[in-house]
């Protein structure tokens, strides 16, 4: 794999006319520090209102905004504060735990898990997916079984593997950053600290650490051994 750039802006990731809360990005130093922002900014804003449409078997709790035209099917769990906006759907069994932004046109679906996140507009987040303390920018999409990790096995900070050496994020949970309309192949682990760039494809089943430019394409090149299969005598 090329040698990673520095760490990219936060508008070098995202457009923010994608998002109905781009005053979280302004005055950014990094761009991770937008998420210990996401709890604070929900408790000044959020106005909790149900305009979507929920099933009897949905479970919301607290703070929670639902936008026009969504829908939550039967074993969602949502608990506030949470800020949903138009014709989303949460699907069945997803979870959207806590300091919670989905953006218009999101797909969350079943099984999926969402912490502490942004999404921008128009992401799929659609199968057995895990996002925690991360943002996702317009039009992401994640595989099924992709997995934002956010907490080092070894207790500590986090820290990004920018080109010049680690950057300490100074967030002991912070999974990842992915760029407008980047796709993430089925299976993919983001380790903590991760930031991908706009319009990249990461093939399924890589386990990428660290900071990707843009437009890149990252394959994972292991090779499957195939043998001719013998018998077993009985």
């Amino acid at each position: 794999m090329e040698n990673v750039t520095d760490i990219p802006r936060s508008e070098d990731l995202f457009g923010f006319g994608k998002t109905e809360h781009a005053s979280l990005f302004d005055s950014l130093g990094e761009p991770w520090e937008v998420l210990p922002r996401i709890g604070a900014y929900l408790r000044d804003t959020l106005e909790p209102r149900q305009l979507g449409q929920a099933h009897s078997q949905a479970v919301i709790e607290g703070d929670v905004f639902i936008g026009e035209g969504t829908l939550i099917e039967a074993g969602a769990l949502i608990c506030g504060p949470v800020w949903i906006g138009k014709n989303c759907r949460i699907g069945h069994c997803a979870t959207l735990r806590g300091n919670v932004i989905v953006g218009d046109g999101c797909v969350v679906g079943h099984a999926a898990e969402l912490k502490n996140s942004l999404l921008f507009s128009g992401c799929n987040v659609p199968h057995f997916n895990y996002v925690g303390d991360s943002v996702l920018g317009h039009r992401v999409h994640l595989g099924a079984g992709v997995m934002l990790s956010n907490y080092r096995l070894i207790r500590g900070n986090v820290n990004v593997r920018a080109a010049s050496g680690p950057v300490d994020s100074g967030l002991a949970k912070f999974g990842a950053l992915i760029g407008d309309r980047t796709e993430i192949g089925c299976n993919t682990v983001l380790n903590p600290g991760s930031i991908i760039g706009r319009d990249c494809v990461l093939y399924p089943n890589v386990n990428f650490t660290g900071v990707l430019p843009a437009g890149r394409l990252v394959k994972n090149k292991t090779e499957l051994a195939i043998i001719e299969k013998r018998e077993v005598d009985e």
